[in-house]
């Protein structure tokens, strides 16, 4: 029974959805940081829009995927 319980708390908790931006977000880098001026467009999980890779992470975005954010 212990490990039923164990279990069933252990699927809730995996199964809560977040849907709060903050977990895929940190605090921006310094400003001092410079990337390359290359488009290769990236969708944050913020949903905006970044030039590379580079600016999304001195963005403090954490996650994103390849191409522009949908409109």
């Amino acid at each position: 029974m212990k490990y039923a319980i164990l279990s069933f708390l252990f699927l809730i908790t995996m199964c809560e959805k977040d849907d709060d931006q903050s977990s895929c977000l940190k605090e921006p880098s310094s400003p001092d940081v410079a990337c390359i001026e290359i488009y290769e467009p990236v969708c944050g999980c913020n949903d905006i829009t970044y030039s590379n890779t580079c600016y999304a992470t001195v963005s403090g975005v954490l996650t994103w995927t390849e191409g522009e954010c949908p409109d």
